[in-house]
């Protein structure tokens, strides 16, 4: 772990292959089977709101149905988590083809909405953690082992594949001195 501004990195963010390859992967670490989704942070939930009226138009019978029965969130303050189906896809997951895709980053990239997604499924294969600060780490996943190939073909290493959502998190200064570090300047 290397320490950039008072938030602890794991140093395989610098060091690990990693780009995203949707039609190997299909978008699994949007469908991983648990009880819970994706992290949501407080202050996302108006945001969704604000943004679920456009995302509904790419969602199935049955997320629509979720949503207005249970909501999309689950668990408390400080805690939440996307809502589920039947244990596997987010509810803001729909489909083109056979790969599983965001409601509302289709509703963002569109230009119909300010909302991109929650932070969490930005930042991914990045988790943040906390130690009394925070953390970041890689949690490495075999569904994403696609993605380690492709960034081993085009060179791109984790902080690189995220670095709007680094920039989003944490501001271009931050990016810019963890840059600074990793790179020995």
């Amino acid at each position: 772990m290397i320490l950039i501004d008072n938030i602890l990195v794991d140093e395989r963010i610098g060091t690990s292959d990693f780009e995203c390859d949707l039609t190997k992967c299909k978008g699994a670490c949007c469908t991983f089977p648990g009880e819970y989704g994706a992290p949501v942070l407080d202050d996302e939930i108006p945001k969704i709101m604000e943004a679920l009226p456009q995302a509904l138009e790419y969602l199935s019978q049955k997320s629509i149905k979720i949503i207005e029965e249970l909501g999309f969130v689950s668990g408390q303050s400080g805690n939440m988590t996307t809502m589920c189906i039947e244990k596997k896809d987010c509810v803001f997951v729909f489909y083109e083809g056979d790969i599983a895709l965001c409601a509302l980053e289709k509703a963002y990239l569109e230009g119909k909405t300010d909302f991109k997604k929650p932070v969490s499924c930005h930042l991914f294969p990045i988790r943040v953690g906390d130690y009394g600060g925070k953390s970041l780490y890689y949690e490495k996943i075999s569904e994403c082992d696609p993605a380690i190939i492709n960034g081993k073909r085009t060179g791109s290493k984790i902080y690189s594949s995220v670095k709007e959502a680094l920039i989003r998190e944490l501001g271009e200064s931050w990016y810019n001195n963890y840059l600074n570090v990793i790179n020995g300047k």
